[in-house]
């Protein structure tokens, strides 16, 4: 089959695209025959060796397709649609996927959309739901808003009745925020957005900030909290954050700090029914849209990790497989 792997780890140049051995499903897996598969900054790491991965590596952590068979199958046959996340090997022709990771895509939901929705949008509801639960009348601090998962944290926020501060990083991305359901929009790059959230709160600050951006945005993200607000660390765009001294979250406002992972809360079948359920529910009545930017061919995964991280896109991004 082709696939999309690394021998080694590196920049987008040590991606390579060729023939793989076709996968074959242990007992409890299922064999995926894949249409679409997401395209997401935890591939990145995995690439670029922050989280380690054995090698010769397939890439790709999230992916929608057809069963074609299985061993020991439960509740899935074959020709049942199928989408799954924090599964690896989604970059490629075919996927072995533990049954208990797969979810039945409804009828109404397209490959794509199930491909594109999965870890972003079940990450979006977990930080939204779960880490920090989301009241009416609380604001929220919501980084890289136009993005795959800030777009959907700010949209499941407005949901809850939350007031949504967005950051952005050009007037066009912005843009994209608003009309996904932020009340404000600050451009990160032209204002200090710690100082501009202090303002648009009186001075107060506000309840929880959503952050994927990482190192480049963590202190002023602190500064931008309430007292006893929450922060909550989800990701490494901009690379890792640095050691915090614990006194220095008492000493801004008695804060919480959490760095959370999807795994942890899809770590039961009952978790992940929940958020996919809803996903596609949200999907089906249209009280969520998705910003699909572009769907590269497989053979050009490089190109679409280059755009990723380049913070090129305003929406998500796939592999046509």
């Amino acid at each position: 089959m082709k696939a999309v792997y690394i021998e080694q780890t590196g920049g987008p140049e040590v991606l390579e695209f060729g023939d793989r051995p076709k996968p074959e499903p242990a007992e409890g897996q299922a064999l995926i025959k894949i249409v679409a598969s997401g395209v997401n900054f935890i591939d990145t790491y995995h690439r670029t060796g922050l989280y380690k991965l054995p090698m010769p590596a397939i890439l790709g952590s999230e992916g929608a397709g057809t069963v074609e068979a299985g061993e020991g199958l439960k509740t899935l046959k074959t020709g049942d649609r199928v989408a799954w996340a924090m599964a690896r090997g989604s970059y490629a022709e075919y996927a072995a996927v533990p049954e208990a990771q797969l979810v039945k895509i409804p009828e109404g939901v397209s490959f794509e959309d199930a491909a594109a929705v999965m870890l972003q949008g079940m990450t979006a509801h977990y930080l939204t739901h779960s880490t920090f639960p989301l009241k009416a009348g609380q604001v929220a601090l919501v980084h890289a808003a136009a993005g795959g998962t800030g777009r959907l944290i700010v949209q499941m926020a407005k949901m809850a009745g939350v007031r949504v501060i967005a950051t952005a990083g050009s007037p066009e991305k912005a843009r994209i925020a608003h009309e996904a359901g932020a009340d404000e929009t600050i451009l990160y790059g032209e204002h200090d957005f710690a100082d501009e959230t202090r303002l648009l709160t009186a001075g107060k600050g506000v309840d929880v900030v959503y952050d994927s951006v990482g190192a480049d945005t963590f202190a002023k993200s602190i500064d931008s909290l309430k007292q006893r607000g929450m922060m909550v660390s989800f990701g490494n765009a901009s690379g890792p954050v640095p050691p915090v001294p614990p006194l220095l979250l008492a000493q801004k406002g008695s804060l919480f700090l959490t760095r959370p992972s999807l795994a942890n809360y899809i770590a039961t079948r009952q978790e992940l029914e929940w958020r996919a359920g809803d996903l596609f529910r949200w999907l089906s009545e249209k009280q969520l849209s998705l910003r699909i930017e572009r769907a590269f061919p497989l053979a050009e995964a490089a190109q679409a990790q280059r755009d990723l991280e380049g913070r090129k896109t305003s929406g998500k991004l796939l592999l046509s497989v």
